[in-house]
């Protein structure tokens, strides 16, 4: 927000230095970016945060310089003298798209003469609207004429974007605010052409588009020197319908700069009263008598209760209630009623940001001056732990870096291109957004992997490291069925050079640090994007968990990577949900225990989980453990279609030290076992 030195003091008296006062403006967060001379007067760059939208104006920044010196802020009263013509006469306004235009306000004036503007007009939008250019030069503001300096005086006044239409081409001197139709185009006053589409507003007459509300005028309404009756448009535009039609069509304008960050409600009425006084005093005509306006009753703002214990609560320090009162009636707060421990306040039009006790808090801080509370001040802070969820992603990132692998940050719409090659969890259509917030990318991921390739293979174009990533983030999964609503949860991507067992481990070894006390069983399954016959799913018992295989080839040529890579993809809620963060006490053995291997010849079919399981279940609580050493095959010595599994079982007691004798017969129930139930023969 570029701000004139001499613009300003029209309406405050500043007592202070440029230099002095860009200090203190900064300290109250309104940061200043540079000071320039622009023709002989002093321009303050101020960086306005989306929330102050009300500082986007001379009368804004005024009222702030009025707060913090405790000075008075002159505003200008428009005198509006209207002629016998009443405007319903003139002109009709039919709002069709409130939700996108919540009020719309039309002036007439009749009979001005279109010429040049008046040297202290041009004088003024010179020093706020000019570029820099590439060499470092000033590029100034070009004046148009009398009629649009005007509307971006008063713009640049007081925040409310203005428009003025020609009205001789208004066809059927009607207006109606419109969505756009689909396909609908119109040439903007850059004369350009822009398509259009329904989730955009327009200003039209009874035949065309006259003007993207909120955003910019059209051509063909234009004022012109032939121009002699004018519409003055005053309006408020909902913020998402002006930045979704500004973004779509890449068209930033100062005024969609302002909508995008709310207007004042009653200032629109004075900012068409004070657009309306200058036109006449410059350019002559008459205004119709009347407003038309699609909403004149303005909602109330609700009430905040300030209770005073708060404030020396929260900032540490005693404020005289006085000075506390002072500085937020200062602000535009009307005070209802009080007590001599708190303040009812109503807050003002302007200031959408006030909505809660915390927020005058911190207006009566900004204000009172932030350097003026002490670092040592006796504010208590309360210890705070960690949410269960971040002490499990802790570890679970431990465990990914342990692996070797590093965290990546991917965006949650992705391209067709991306989104089309795997679908781990749903094979249902994927959601889309009506504006893309990335170029091309409309659709909400369904899966992690996708990114995470995509990622690894910009790190092999670029010539980097093989880069094996992991990713915690959101995936966003269709309902079942139409009366069924989208879903959100967490998911774990893992994207990996490591081969399939390795990367099982991986997992298998997350499991064991989340505490999860079943094992990790594996069944074969199909999925889209992995490798026909190299895929399965996870599960803890009978509980899903994720997927784990390699990603098929053909996706690897078309992100041109080389190499074979194992994807896998985890439910982080069903991990959350079977982990025990908290270590559990389990007894320990006083007793040494017995270790003995066992060779087994098994079917080329029998798992290695299938083995476990009867081994467990054949010993029972004297089971200290059960290790896969390694499988040998010979098919000269043990037939077609056989393995060898070699296995190590540990047995101990809790009670006493287990005897040889009670080993041999637990060891021979392990082979009885396994013979009956895997047809397993032991190698003596």
């Amino acid at each position: 927000m570029l701000v004139s030195w001499k613009w300003l003091s029209q309406y405050v008296n500043i007592p202070v230095s440029h230099e002095e006062l860009c200090d203190r403006l900064s300290l109250t967060g309104l940061n200043h970016e540079e000071t320039i001379d622009i023709n002989n007067d002093v321009v303050i760059d101020l960086e306005v945060t989306s929330n102050r939208g009300d500082c986007l104006g001379h009368l804004g920044v005024a009222r702030e310089i009025g707060v913090l010196y405790d000075v008075p802020v002159a505003k200008p009263e428009p005198e509006l003298a209207t002629s016998d013509v009443a405007i319903d006469s003139l002109l009709s306004v039919e709002n069709t798209f409130v939700e996108a235009c919540p009020r719309y306000t039309a002036r007439v004036i009749q009979g001005v003469k279109i010429g040049p503007s008046p040297d202290w007009l041009v004088d003024a939008l010179q020093s706020v609207f000019w570029k820099r250019k590439f060499d470092g030069t000033i590029e100034p503001y070009q004046s148009v004429n009398n009629v649009v300096d005007a509307t971006n005086f008063v713009m640049m006044e007081c925040g409310q974007p203005l428009h003025a239409f020609d009205y001789a081409k208004i066809a059927d001197q009607k207006i109606v605010v419109r969505p756009a139709e689909a396909g609908e185009k119109i040439e903007a006053i850059d004369h350009r052409s822009y398509e259009l589409d329904p989730s955009m507003c327009v200003i039209a007459d009874g035949k065309s588009a006259s003007a993207i509300a909120g955003v910019m005028g059209g051509a063909s309404s234009e004022v012109t020197q032939a121009t002699t009756d004018l519409v003055i448009e005053a309006a408020m535009f909902s913020p998402l319908a002006v930045r979704r039609a500004a973004r779509s069509l890449k068209l930033h304008s100062p005024s969609s700069f302002r909508f995008e960050r709310k207007v004042d409600p009653v200032g629109v009425d004075w900012a068409s009263r004070r657009v309306c006084q200058l036109i006449v005093e410059m350019a002559g005509g008459e205004v119709a008598d009347g407003v038309i306006d699609t909403a004149p009753d303005i909602a109330k703002r609700e009430q905040i209760v300030l209770r005073m214990s708060q404030l020396k609560r929260i900032l540490g320090i005693q404020i005289d209630r006085l000075e506390v009162q002072r500085i937020l009636l200062a602000l535009g707060c009307s005070a209802s009623k009080s007590a001599s421990d708190t303040m009812v306040l109503t807050p003002p039009t302007w200031r959408f940001d006030l909505t809660r006790e915390a927020d005058l808090v911190e207006e009566v801080a900004r204000i009172h001056g932030y350097e003026k509370i002490p670092e040592d001040s006796p504010i208590p802070v309360a210890p705070s732990t960690k949410r269960p969820f971040d002490t499990a992603m802790d570890r679970v990132r431990q465990v990914m870096t342990a692996g070797g692998l590093s965290e990546a940050m991917t965006p949650s719409v992705v391209t067709a291109k991306v989104d089309e090659g795997f679908c781990t969890w749903t094979d249902k259509p994927a959601l889309e957004t009506q504006t893309a917030m990335l170029k091309g990318s409309r659709r909400l991921r369904r899966s992690l992997i996708p990114s995470l390739i995509e990622g690894r293979a910009g790190n092999w174009a670029s010539a980097s490291i093989v880069a094996d990533l992991f990713e915690i983030a959101h995936v966003y999964l269709p309902g079942d069925s139409a009366d069924d609503l989208p879903s959100e949860t967490y998911s774990l991507g893992i994207v990996s050079s490591s081969d399939f067992f390795e990367a099982k481990g991986l997992i298998e070894t997350l499991c064991q640090r989340m505490g999860i006390a079943g094992t990790l069983d594996v069944e074969s399954v199909t999925r889209q994007g992995f490798a026909a016959g190299s895929v399965v799913s996870l599960k803890i018992g009978e509980t899903p968990l994720g997927y784990l295989g390699m990603v098929d080839a053909k996706y690897l040529k078309a992100w041109k990577l080389p190499e074979p890579v194992v994807a896998a993809e985890l439910s982080l809620p069903t991990l959350l949900e079977l982990s025990e963060l908290v270590p559990q006490q389990q007894s320990v053995s006083a007793f040494p225990s017995i270790q003995r291997d066992l060779n087994f010849v098994v079917a080329e079919s029998v798992q290695w989980k299938e083995m476990e399981d009867v081994v467990r279940a054949a010993v029972g609580s004297e089971l200290a453990g059960v290790r896969y050493q390694e499988t040998y095959r010979d098919a000269e010595k043990d037939g077609k279609d056989r393995k060898r599994v070699l296995m190590t079982v540990e047995l101990q007691r809790h009670d006493a030290t287990m005897s040889g004798d009670e080993a041999d017969t637990l060891i021979q129930r392990v082979i009885t076992a396994c013979g009956d139930k895997l047809s397993a023969q032991l190698l003596g």
